[in-house]
């Protein structure tokens, strides 16, 4: 049994002090075959600025320290855990709410009481909490959330589980949710891409036989009458990420504008929207995505912007407003917004910009898909597909290609669709559905095919789209592969 201060309550007096929130973890990275992996990037895309690579023994080690979280520590209230049996004591307050969740955030069980002053008592074994990994207490609008296991632990509001991705060039990415704060000896096994159609191996042989992108390529892409249009004077711009920020509705809503060292401000270049999963960051994205890498070698401007959160607190967040989920914002108005901001201060071909996202990330590429197809030219999600919230209202004012990263044994958001199970209102089309779904709407005939990079592809659309679907075959939530989706995306501007 563990005893430990919780967040104060209303109508206490109380004073100001900082936790640390922290996570670790470490181990070792092989082969299938077991031999250890050297120079593995290892980072997480739900947290910024955490980054390691593998050691030529194929061990790693992340850490992750904030400290600064404001904390009202007051009345001699407690949690006490005793087998399945939690008990709160020490409360006053008018409206007590007690949720359990599991470790991907998703309330299993929650109580609210009225009028509390004392204690109350709270069994596991009569609820449907299985799993559970989070108890949060809500007394009068002051939250706290704790860890439960063998340790327990205050947590900051609203902080998830890590995600940690594992890329190594010739290898299939993968990524790797934590189940605690602290885990050790955790063994990784990376295959090579090779052994999976939609490989980065494949591609990048795929991509070496087909008509190279130079940079004057790139460049032609655009019509004279558009070079003319778009003027790049005074549009130079430091390589770097820049924290930048656009008022929408009265709401400072904010974003990182991501600069090649390639961009040079003398000729139009393409735009990049790269969206962030549920409670992750434009940050965490930067670090997460696959695509910078394809990007930055040609000039291309990249976004990453922040989702808010929702003032349902059942609902997890940041988010995007895909439907009945995760956020109260125009994110739609938001991108709209953002993208007008940086066509200001870098020389941007308006009929080159690309959203992409994993995710919840992903679909708000779905979603912007449906309702910003006259300023993305293709989007590419990840991790995600429409929602039947989204799908009814879906009517693009013209066809729009896309491309679908999706796993078969994604845990998150299910391969085959169906309800969410985070009592969030989204119920998916999935993967098949989503893939169908789209081909219907651009206008698709015929049957899809194989195309080289081991894709279904619906070929022959409207307007000259095209309709594809990536399916990893064992393959979990995971980022998308940029070495595919790039080059896809790039192919294609608006009419």
């Amino acid at each position: 049994m563990t005893m430990f201060k919780s967040m104060a309550f209303a109508g206490t007096v109380a004073a100001l002090s900082s936790l640390s929130f922290a996570w670790s973890i470490n181990g070792t990275v092989s082969t299938k075959a077991g031999q250890p992996l050297e120079g593995v990037k290892i980072s997480s895309f739900n947290y910024a600025n955490v980054e390691t690579t593998s050691a030529a023994d194929g061990k790693f080690s992340l850490v992750y320290d904030e400290v600064g979280l404001q904390v009202v520590q007051s009345v001699k209230a407690s949690v006490q855990f005793n087998y399945n049996v939690i008990t709160i004591s020490g409360i006053k307050a008018q409206t007590l709410t007690v949720s359990v969740m599991d470790a991907l955030g998703k309330v299993a069980f929650s109580k609210t009481q009225h009028n509390v002053n004392g204690s109350v008592s709270l069994d596991l074994n009569k609820t449907t909490a299985k799993g559970a990994k989070f108890l949060r207490i809500n007394a009068d609008g002051n939250r706290g959330t704790y860890q439960l296991g063998k340790t327990v632990t205050l947590l900051k509001e609203g902080d998830p589980l890590p995600t940690i991705m594992f890329a190594k060039e010739g290898y299939n990415n993968f990524s790797y949710t934590m189940k605690s704060f602290t885990e050790e000896n955790v063994q990784i096994t990376m295959e090579k891409a090779s052994s999976n159609p939609t490989s980065s191996s494949q591609i990048a042989a795929s991509s070496s036989s087909a008509k190279p992108e130079s940079s004057s390529t790139v460049a032609s892409s655009s019509s004279k009458a558009d070079d003319v249009i778009i003027n790049c004077a005074g549009k130079t711009y430091q390589s770097g990420d820049h924290k930048m920020s656009v008022n929408v509705d009265g709401k400072n809503r904010t974003f990182i504008m991501h600069v090649p060292s390639a961009y040079k401000g003398d000729k139009p270049v393409p735009l990049v929207v790269d969206y962030h999963p549920v409670m992750g960051s434009g940050q965490g994205q930067l670090n997460g995505t696959t695509y910078k890498a394809q990007t930055d070698p040609e000039g291309v401007i990249s976004l990453y912007p922040d989702g808010t959160k929702s003032a349902d607190s059942r609902k997890m967040g940041p988010g995007w407003n895909v439907g009945p989920c995760c956020s109260d914002d125009d994110d739609v108005k938001f991108s709209r917004e953002m993208i007008k901001a940086v066509e200001e201060k870098v020389c941007i071909d308006k009929k080159r910009v690309y959203a992409t996202g994993f995710s919840m990330g992903g679909g708000m590429s779905n979603h912007v898909a449906c309702f910003m197809s006259d300023v993305y030219a293709a989007v590419a999600p990840a991790g995600m597909d429409l929602n039947k919230t989204n799908s009814a209202q879906c009517n693009p004012d013209r066809p729009i290609s896309i491309i679908m990263f999706r796993g078969t044994n994604d845990n998150v958001c299910r391969y085959q669709g169906g309800d969410s199970g985070f009592n969030d209102g989204l119920n998916f089309l999935g993967a098949e559905g989503n893939f169908q779904f789209w081909a219907q709407k651009n206008g698709c005939t015929g049957s899809p095919s194989k195309n080289s990079n081991g894709c279904n592809e619906y070929s022959n659309c409207k307007d000259g789209t095209k309709v594809v679907l990536c399916t990893k075959q064992g393959g979990g939530h995971e980022q998308g592969d940029g070495k595919i989706g790039w080059p896809f995306l790039k192919s294609f501007t608006l009419p």
